[in-house]
């Protein structure tokens, strides 16, 4: 057991801002020091515990074992040196004043977590969101996050708290002009005919749905790893889009298919882990996508 008189309290904080910010670069801009500063003071800290707290990463950095047994006595220390400054300072207002990190799906995230943390930031000014995009797998290891929204149901087994947040649907869609010029598919053999517009699915890192199982030979007329791209690619005419109801929803000149899709309805978990959770901060935002999501459920299903 290491002598707590020999562990240096401000190094637990060099250790949190890293965590929080997955980078030494970020963390020593938020601490206001250099980044060569926060190396020597996390590897202090490393060797008075006798244990190897980080490792790094493609993402950055994330918590070893032993890392997870510490954080969270990190998080305590930082916190009450931020109460400290404000119980010294002017009076401010009451809210969370932590930093949430959130990853979601381009699409999701932009059209549901995006307006719910619109509306946690009026209750919580000084709260501040950092939202990440694209789907990812789930993974114990990634500590850049504090909660993920991802498409697909929650894992069978994982340390990591899960939960069912929402379904959403899916379809073919297609300009009325598009129709009109290459005709209204009502069949998936007819529909195989057509141009398709879907992900790259080699590059895929979640595979929200398999195509080659709905439409046998479909060809690929245009292929995108952004949602946002595949929408554009649908309402330019290059071919038929196969949309979640949600995205497609937002423009006006789309219209499905005649053709009568099998079911392709797509579950979204919610993941965060559970040190995380005890925090109040990832707690409202939880809550707050929750409510989104029921207060919408018409534009998803």
């Amino acid at each position: 057991m290491s002598d707590p008189r020999s562990v240096r309290a401000d190094d637990l904080r060099y250790l949190a801002a890293v965590v929080e910010t997955g980078r030494l670069t970020s963390a020593a801009k938020k601490l206001g020091v250099d980044h060569s500063t926060v190396s020597r003071r996390l590897q202090a800290l490393e060797q008075t515990l006798g244990a190897r707290l980080l490792a790094r990463v493609d993402e950055g950095w994330v918590l070893t074992e032993p890392g997870r047994a510490v954080i969270e006595h990190a998080r305590m220390i930082d916190r009450a040196v931020e109460l400290a400054a404000q119980a010294a300072g002017p009076s401010e207002p009451p809210g969370l004043t932590a930093t949430v990190r959130i990853t979601a799906a381009d699409g999701f995230g932009t059209y549901f977590v995006t307006p719910a943390m619109a509306r946690v930031r009026l209750q919580h000014p000084r709260l501040r969101i950092e939202l990440a995009t694209g789907a990812r797998e789930l993974t114990l290891r990634d500590t850049t996050f504090d909660i993920a929204v991802t498409p697909g149901p929650p894992p069978p087994a994982t340390r990591l708290h899960t939960e069912l947040l929402c379904e959403y649907d899916n379809g073919f869609y297609a300009t009325e002009h598009y129709l009109r010029e290459h005709g209204n598919p009502d069949s998936m053999s007819e529909l195989a005919k057509h141009p398709i517009i879907w992900f790259v699915e080699e590059l895929e890192k979640v595979h929200e749905i398999d195509l080659s199982s709905i439409v046998p030979n479909a060809s690929l007329a245009f292929s995108s790893t952004n949602v946002f791209a595949q929408l554009e690619a649908t309402r330019r005419g290059i071919g038929i889009g196969l949309l979640s109801k949600f995205v497609a929803h937002t423009a006006p000149e789309l219209r499905p298919v005649a053709a009568g899709l099998p079911p392709t309805r797509v579950a979204v978990t919610l993941a965060a882990r559970r040190d995380a959770l005890k925090r109040p901060e990832v707690h409202v935002v939880r809550e707050a996508l929750h409510r989104e999501v029921s207060v919408r459920g018409n534009e998803l299903i």
